[in-house]
């Protein structure tokens, strides 16, 4: 199997591995560029245990976390390490973004080592309620979703592909995520915000590597905005979403043209948008949606409709999209 390690390495520095194979054996690069190292390695059975090491003189450093653990069935075998930062992801300050008279406050989340491999590109989740997100202080009623920690731990257990999450706080939320006020707020994400994340972090900007996700009526405006813009929010998360309130989605959808899109739905029971989440589920379905395949739904017995709730089940989402199995079985890199 051939793998390929990606590092900005410096003059005197080059990559090695060290594998479960022999920890006290550096297995070297078959090739050779200024900035990758591509390896000849052999599977024992079906995963394979390794950690890039970095030679710099005759020092050896090794790759910051816990072992990668490769499969067989992945397409994708290429390694961003890094060798010295912090083993979490880090959380930026507030951003103030100002668009046609509403100004938004706006978080965004690096996963660990993205200063320091600054040759990773990654994909960009969009979540909606940012004041929810990071900090209890911040968030409703002192409940935040724990989107940092959640990440950060996928990470460790090899789970998932890295991505940078951006947090959003409406200007209001209740013109913002219902109609017709989310066709401004769309435009907000998809003409200001999104340019403003491509430029100025390292994203993948495919449509599918952009997440748009939400809970409650956030997660309707989600929704909105993947149905009225695919080519630029190619998957879309809606937890416990209100569904036929204040929008017309029932009627776009089940009259416009199918969209290309990944879609999770989910709520709790009795009280969470149940039945709600259940006929979107059933219209997406006969729009040609394939549960397990572009469409995945699940229902909490007696899931809240409350912070904890979402809090709890958000690594099912992040691992639909960024998952290494999910992506490996859809063919994504």
């Amino acid at each position: 199997m051939r793998l390929c390690v990606t590092y900005p390495l410096c003059a005197g520095q080059r990559l090695v591995l060290r594998t479960a194979a022999d920890w006290e054996r550096d297995v070297l690069p078959a090739q050779t560029t200024p900035t990758q190292a591509f390896f000849e390695v052999e599977f024992p059975l079906q995963n394979l245990e390794l950690k890039p090491c970095l030679l710099d003189g005759e020092t050896l450093h090794w790759a910051r976390g816990r072992n990668y653990v490769l499969s067989k069935h992945e397409p994708e075998r290429r390694l961003w390490p890094y060798f010295f930062g912090e083993e979490r992801g880090q959380v930026s300050d507030l951003h103030q973004v100002e668009f046609e008279g509403q100004t938004r406050a706006v978080r965004v989340y690096h996963p660990p080592g993205y200063d320091e491999n600054t040759l990773h590109r990654f994909p960009v989740l969009y979540m909606q309620d940012g004041q929810n997100l990071f900090f209890p202080e911040e968030a409703f009623r002192g409940h935040e979703w724990r989107v940092d920690e959640t990440m950060d731990r996928l990470d460790q257990m090899n789970a998932l592909r890295k991505a940078i999450v951006v947090g959003v706080a409406p200007a209001d939320r209740m013109k913002d995520y219902t109609r017709p006020g989310y066709g401004a707020y769309g435009r907000f994400l998809a003409q200001k915000l999104k340019p403003l994340i491509d430029y100025h972090h390292r994203t993948r900007i495919a449509p599918e590597d952009t997440v748009v996700m939400g809970s409650s009526l956030g997660g309707v405006a989600a929704l909105h905005l993947a149905w009225e813009q695919p080519e630029v929010f190619g998957r879309v998360a809606c937890l416990s979403s209100t569904f036929g309130l204040m929008d017309d989605l029932f009627e776009r959808i089940a009259t416009e043209p199918r969209r290309k899109l990944l879609v999770y739905l989910d709520s709790g029971w009795p009280k969470d948008n149940y039945d709600a989440t259940n006929a979107m589920r059933d219209l997406l379905l006969s729009r040609g949606f394939r549960l397990g395949v572009d469409l995945l739904q699940f229902s909490f017995p007696e899931g809240l409709h409350d912070e904890h709730s979402w809090a709890a089940r958000l690594h099912l989402p992040f691992q639909f999209f960024f998952g290494r199995a999910w992506r490996a079985q859809r063919g994504e890199s």
